[in-house]
């Protein structure tokens, strides 16, 4: 089980991560809208990878990815005293594009559906437990059948 541990620091590292980065950076390189979409820790909790997900221009994520990691030391910093680690890991950001290639992909399939004279396909509502869409349910939207 000792290898679980570095799996649920690195968790609550994201999460706390996450917060600090909600309430801003005086840098005023960081100025696209940043998602802290995971974290990795190393086995002996000395060093976290931090993948954040950038919705901004090539040149504005490349600018915030710079002061992100001109930030590093204060970010591990705060989020070290509030999870109070006894140590603190060194903290590396990787760019995660995994978001923006999900967007690129969907919008390929619906240009190539449009190309077909198939119209394109949207995202199904989700359903509730009852087996209706996730909205306020019957006809007159109280909720009833």
């Amino acid at each position: 089980m000792a290898h679980d541990r570095p799996v649920r620091v690195a968790e609550e590292f994201r999460h706390e991560l996450s917060r600090v980065l909600a309430r801003g950076l005086k840098d005023p390189r960081v100025t696209g809208f940043v998602t802290v979409t995971g974290a990795k820790m190393s086995p002996d909790l000395r060093e976290v990878t931090v993948f954040v997900s950038i919705h901004a221009e090539q040149v504005e994520r490349d600018r915030t990815m710079e002061g992100l990691s001109a930030a590093a030391g204060f970010l591990q910093r705060e989020v070290s005293q509030a999870l109070r680690m006894r140590h603190t890991p060194h903290l590396r950001f990787e760019y995660d594009g995994s978001i923006e290639y999900g967007d690129k992909i969907e919008r390929l399939i619906k240009e190539a559906r449009v190309k077909d004279g198939r119209p394109p396909v949207d995202v199904p509502a989700v359903k509730d437990d009852q087996g209706g869409d996730d909205d306020q349910g019957g006809k007159d939207g109280q909720g009833g059948p």
